[in-house]
């Protein structure tokens, strides 16, 4: 939990790094410097910064592939952009989000499938291993949202990239209702491990034909356990 006397500092290094990205006329898919530049350049503390980093990236405004770097998703002059989408997310009703889904996310799939190294395959993998191993909902959840950006990430396509955070940021704000749980985490037959396990499977044996159909019985399937109540 941070302080009181803390969040000051916390929201003001916030606000420099905004202003350094809005100053610098980072654009959609420019990439900042790294870490140590950037604790030179606004004199800050690592920690400091990458509590920063994490806001922004929760917020949308900037996404991070490992071993590639930090890149912008919309800079900050773009809240037009950001309220568009969630205006979105407002009008949609939930089964034409999971429509937008079928047609977007097996597309990624298929390019995943094409272009993805080994670190992306093992990334998938540890994000799997920490799914079945969430000991809530809520953190099952977590690592299901990020297993599906590991894979838009294996596509290797900056727009495509942008594209599914776009989704994901308009998803967040469908009105789904009310999901009813009967246990406090996901059992160890929860279907969608092995739906995972089969998309990952086929990004990994590069058969992108399989990797589409994969993710998009694993998107009819969830729709059906939603809108079945189950």
């Amino acid at each position: 939990m941070v302080s009181r006397v803390d969040q000051p500092l916390k929201d003001d290094v916030l606000k420099t790094l905004r202003r350094y990205i809005a100053v610098g006329d980072y654009g959609p898919g420019d990439r900042l410097p790294s870490e140590r530049a950037l604790i030179d350049s606004l004199n800050i503390g690592r920690s400091a910064l990458r509590n920063a980093l994490d806001q922004l990236e929760r917020e949308g405004v900037i996404w991070r592939h490992v071993g590639k770097g930090t890149f912008v998703s919309h800079g900050i002059g773009a809240e037009a952009a950001d309220d568009l989408l969630s205006g979105l997310g407002h009008q949609l009703t939930p089964f034409r989000m999971v429509r937008a889904r079928l047609v977007i996310e097996p597309a990624i799939a298929r390019e995943a499938a094409v272009n993805a190294t080994r670190d992306a395959i093992s990334r998938m993998k540890a994000v799997m291993i920490r799914a079945r191993a969430a000991a809530s909902w809520a953190e099952y959840e977590r690592q299901d949202d990020q297993f599906h950006r590991c894979i838009a990430e294996a596509a290797d396509n900056l727009l495509l990239l942008a594209l599914f955070d776009s989704l994901k940021r308009v998803h967040r704000e469908v009105a789904w209702g009310t999901v009813e749980r009967n246990s406090l985490r996901p059992p160890k037959n929860h279907t969608s491990f092995r739906e995972h396990e089969e998309i990952a499977a086929a990004i990994e044996a590069h058969d992108s034909d399989r990797a589409y159909q994969a993710m998009r019985a694993h998107i009819q399937s969830v729709s059906a356990r939603l809108f079945n109540g189950r």
